[in-house]
């Protein structure tokens, strides 16, 4: 089993006050896989994961607080999301399990956020935001949008061309598998036609 640090993994995301870390990592047969963060009390962090390749696409998952109580616990998901609020300072812990599986390891993206997004505009303003404000926060809710939209497309593409890879390894053994029981069929067809015109030849020697 590996624990490792979320903070020093993935590609690590800070804004407007939300940290993030995105990774994606192998998982192989029988193993399980699990990821830590340091949090402060009353700090709300998300999970999203989902499972790229390997096997039926699933994987079981479960997170813990400091003092190991689960908060989350699920069998064989594809792909979930989770969030939660702490109740305690500590190391929350975030665990992937393939342990189900005796032969296939999978390939598993995820992605972990934590801390309150800060307001674009200050929210203690007493004079109403300008047109040009209200285009920055217009703006600033698309691209998150186009974001999360994104992820979701690129996960998609990546299960995807894996699946397709896979289909394609398939047909290639299964072609040449039709290939060799091709030739096997044609040389075991040959040799008995020779036998026949032999045991023919043979026959009308023998009459003679």
């Amino acid at each position: 089993n590996n624990y490792v640090g979320l903070s020093s993994l993935g590609h690590v995301l800070v804004v407007f006050g939300v940290f993030g870390t995105e990774l994606t990592f192998e998982l192989p047969d029988n193993d399980k896989q699990c990821f830590y963060e340091e949090l402060e009390k009353d700090v709300r962090f998300d999970i999203d994961f989902q499972v790229i390749s390997g096997g039926n696409y699933d994987v079981d998952c479960f997170v813990t607080d400091p003092q190991n109580n689960v908060l989350y616990n699920e069998r064989k998901k594809q792909y979930d999301s989770f969030s939660h609020t702490t109740a305690m300072k500590g190391d929350y812990k975030v665990c992937f399990s393939n342990e189900f599986s005796t032969f296939t390891h999978k390939t598993v993206y995820m992605e972990f956020r934590y801390g309150d997004e800060v307001p674009l505009m200050p929210i203690t303003r007493s004079t109403a935001l300008t047109q040009l404000e209200s285009s920055c926060v217009s703006i600033h809710e698309i691209l998150k949008v186009v974001a999360d939209s994104q992820t979701r497309y690129r996960l998609r593409e990546a299960h995807d061309r894996t699946k397709a890879e896979h289909l394609l390894e398939r047909v290639t053994y299964w072609s040449f598998g039709q290939t060799v029981m091709l030739f096997v069929i044609g040389i075991s067809q040959v040799m008995l036609l020779r036998s026949f015109f032999t045991e023919k030849k043979g026959s009308v020697a023998a009459t003679t």
